[in-house]
């Protein structure tokens, strides 16, 4: 897709860039909506629309057609209330540290995960003489957040418990749905058919990013996507139809010669075994940069790309500066105060996640705020 664009922020002083391309974002969204029809898909935009920016993306995603938003916190409720007036607003923590009220004014409806909770969101119904929204969280596998099985037939045999709320959805998590080929996916998506079936006419929602890939079986009424938005494939066999949507890159500081036997970078954990290049960029830990992707000797680490060439990190990631060997780059490829692509077309969010023993969720969401965001938008 040809997208006419322009681009906000600045380059300007900048150590380094996260190119944030929200037409892509929003082409992104749209064919998850497609590949899901007739259900429903929402977005989730939590933690700062997992580091991009929450306020650009969900009036990106808004006129995109989305109508419905995931966030964890009541702070995050706020700005997606602010941002989406209209917008359907799921709070995935709950009713985190007696936000409740702030909640009922906002039309912002908690996933409840506990009976605490249910319990809270019900006398507060019952206080203000309304019937109040409400999710239920149940926990089909993954032991993390959600209403046990004991609880879940508890409320079905008392339904007092519930007096006062409107159920909007019932919506578990998969556990391996990274993984198409885990029998746990199968062993809860019959669980869930099994305890939702205790709540006839209330829409269901099971699937997030990588489970959404799993097939109709598992799209229910609503599916949940986050990372894929963002153009992350963390499924290890089925991958979305979305693009990358982020371009990370660093300045160049400095390019030295570092003889046979000379070490780089705290603790000496990388030694020349030939006449080096080494170039010097400014980005390290404290911009999102994990300390493991540094390679000490004999173990691979991460990359950057400059000017279009691969180069390995060598030697420790310290706070504001990584080093990287640029031995075998052609003559005049490295030139200090250009920049060094991170995280872009030939280095993706998931290589950088392998590189350094994680995944890609955690080196999207981990991206520091001195580094200028840059944003690209349809012109149209």
């Amino acid at each position: 897709m040809t997208v006419n664009a322009r681009m906000s922020g600045s380059l300007a002083g900048a150590t380094g860039t996260i190119t944030v391309d929200l037409a892509q974002i929003a082409a992104n969204w749209r064919a998850l909506a497609a590949k899901v029809a007739p259900a429903q898909c929402a977005a989730v935009v939590k933690a700062d629309a997992y580091g991009l920016g929450a306020e650009r993306v969900i009036a990106a995603l808004s006129h995109a057609g989305c109508t419905t938003f995931f966030i964890a916190t009541p702070e995050e409720a706020e700005t997606a209330r602010k941002l989406a007036p209209e917008a359907h607003i799921f709070a995935l923590d709950g009713l985190v540290g007696g936000c409740a009220t702030a909640f009922a004014n906002q039309g912002v409806t908690p996933v409840l995960s506990t009976l605490d909770d249910i319990a809270a969101w019900a006398a507060l119904a019952r206080m203000r003489g309304e019937t109040l929204p409400a999710a239920l969280h149940i926990d089909t596998g993954l032991n993390r957040l959600g209403l046990p099985v004991r609880d879940v037939r508890r409320l079905t045999a008392d339904p007092s418990v519930l007096s006062g709320l409107r159920l909007e959805l019932v919506m578990s998590h998969l556990a391996s749905a990274d993984n198409p080929r885990d029998p746990k996916n199968r062993d809860q998506l019959l669980a869930f058919e099994t305890l939702t079936a205790l709540f006839p006419g209330v829409p269901r929602s099971l699937a997030a990013s990588d489970g959404l890939m799993l097939g109709p079986a598992y799209h229910f009424n609503l599916v949940r996507p986050g990372y894929a938005i963002y153009g992350g494939q963390a499924s290890q066999l089925a991958p979305a139809p979305v693009k990358p949507a982020v371009r990370v890159a660093a300045r160049i500081l400095a390019v030295a010669d570092v003889a046979p036997g000379e070490t780089v970078g705290y603790s000496a954990t990388w030694r020349a075994k030939r006449p080096s290049r080494i170039a010097t960029i400014a980005a390290g830990y404290a911009d999102g940069v994990p300390r493991n992707s540094s390679a000490p000797d004999g173990r691979p680490g991460g990359h950057v790309l400059i000017d279009g060439h691969l180069a390995p990190l060598v030697g420790r990631v310290s706070m504001d500066l990584i080093t990287v060997d640029v031995t075998d780059l052609p003559d005049g490829a490295v030139k200090p105060h250009d920049f060094a692509t991170l995280i872009g077309e030939g280095l993706t969010i998931e290589d950088a996640g392998i590189a350094a023993a994680t995944i890609g969720y955690e080196i999207l969401t981990r991206l520091g705020p001195r580094f200028t965001r840059l944003y690209v938008e349809d012109a149209a």
